[in-house]
Parts: structure tokens; sequence; C-alpha cells
């Protein structure tokens, strides 16, 4: 299980098992290879589900009604320069 996030500020930390790693590694490595998100074994949802279930308790964010605009405003800082649109 997913057990804990911590936060420095900007910074969070996110613990998982050592098996957790291994699927999530192994789910975004196979989304890099391929560019498609799909998930092939129960495994690789459950690891999923559990990040998302520590990114809710962690982000108080979730909560504000201007979340699209918090999102689209995360994603154009992580863009590249290149990709802004």
């Amino acid at each position: 299980m997913l057990s804990r996030m911590s936060t420095d500020g900007e910074n969070l930390a996110i613990e998982l098992t050592h098996d957790e790693a291994l699927v999530v590694f192994d789910f975004l490595t196979r989304f890099s290879d391929t560019d498609q998100l799909q998930i092939e074994d129960q495994a690789e949802q459950r690891a999923l589900r559990n990040l998302q279930c520590v990114f809710e308790k962690a982000l108080v964010e979730i909560f504000d009604p201007q979340l699209p605009e918090l999102i689209e405003a995360a994603k154009n800082r992580l863009r590249d320069s290149s990709d802004a649109t």
C-alpha cells in the first residue's frame, strides 16, 4: 500500500512499497514505449488507485472550485516551452 505522502511546500514525497514501485514502473515504461495507456493487470489498477488515494489525501486543491484552472496552470508549467499552447 502507498503509505504516506509528505510535503515541504512545493515538493511532495510519496512512499511506495517495492511491489507498487515495480508495477507502476512497468506500467509507465509500457506507456512510454507504446504511447498507449492500457491497464493489463488488476495489480496495475490497484497500484494506480492507491496512488490516487494518496493524492486525494494530500492535495487540498481537489476541493477548490477552481480546480480545472489550477490543473491547467500546472500543465502549462510542466510543458516543454515548444509544446505550450
